[in-house]
């Protein structure tokens, strides 16, 4: 069993440096900890908002390699990236919120990649908060509560027009669709974030460490499907 075990360490630090590359790209785009609106004014400032469609086809890959290795390798999910301000599933928080918003509020075309990296990221995570016994609602409503608040959205709103990114001016549709994106990966997102104890990190690992109104909403999403 020694043997064994051993034998598999050069594979699970392998997967763990692949996983944390990416997380380290990341920073640099979205700030530590990641946050959607730091990565939104990063890079309109530098003038690559169009950037970010390779973002999508890079982060489909890395979700996809993500759901096979943190299945089949679980101990993967607990290994803490080295800084202690940084992990894999805030940085997939950050990157699964940052596609939603440019699918939903962002006025730019429709990206198919943004939308199918949010459907590779809602996969992934939806695979390992199973393994783990995570509840969530596997065919959610586009209506029903996710742990972000209306406020929350507008302010983040408010923080993009600031910085001088164009939204779309149906702010009302904007809120309904991003709802709708989030409301997919929402609860697995804050109960794997629970589950390693991730650090803080806005709309992600805040939502379980240091909001209970948002747990509130988790356990009414958790009830089952609504009428």
């Amino acid at each position: 069993m020694l043997a064994l075990l051993i034998s598999y360490l050069p594979s699970i630090y392998a997967v763990f440096s692949r996983r944390e590359v990416h997380v380290a790209q990341l920073s640099a785009r979205a700030g530590t900890p990641p946050a959607p609106v730091d990565l939104f004014v990063r890079v309109h400032r530098i003038g690559r908002l169009e950037e970010l469609e390779d973002i999508w086809i890079t982060w489909q890959y890395w979700f996809a390699e993500l759901e096979e290795t943190h299945t089949s390798l679980a101990s993967l999910v607990f290994l803490r990236s080295p800084r202690h301000d940084r992990s894999w599933i805030t940085a997939a928080g950050c990157l699964l919120d940052t596609a939603s918003l440019y699918l939903s509020t962002i006025e730019v075309e429709r990206s198919p990649d943004a939308a199918l990296c949010v459907r590779a990221g809602t996969t992934a995570l939806r695979a390992i908060a199973g393994f783990f016994n995570i509840e969530y609602d596997p065919d959610p409503a586009q209506s029903d509560p996710t742990s972000i608040a209306r406020e929350e959205f507008d302010d983040a709103c408010r923080q993009l027009e600031e910085a001088g990114i164009p939204l779309k001016p149906d702010r009302d549709q904007a809120w309904i669709d991003f709802n709708g994106w989030r409301v997919n990966y929402d609860a697995p997102l804050v109960g794997i974030c629970a589950l390693v104890m991730a650090p803080y990190a806005v709309w992600s690992s805040d939502r379980s460490l240091t909001r209970p109104r948002h747990a509130q909403v988790l356990r009414r999403n958790r009830r089952g499907p609504r009428g």
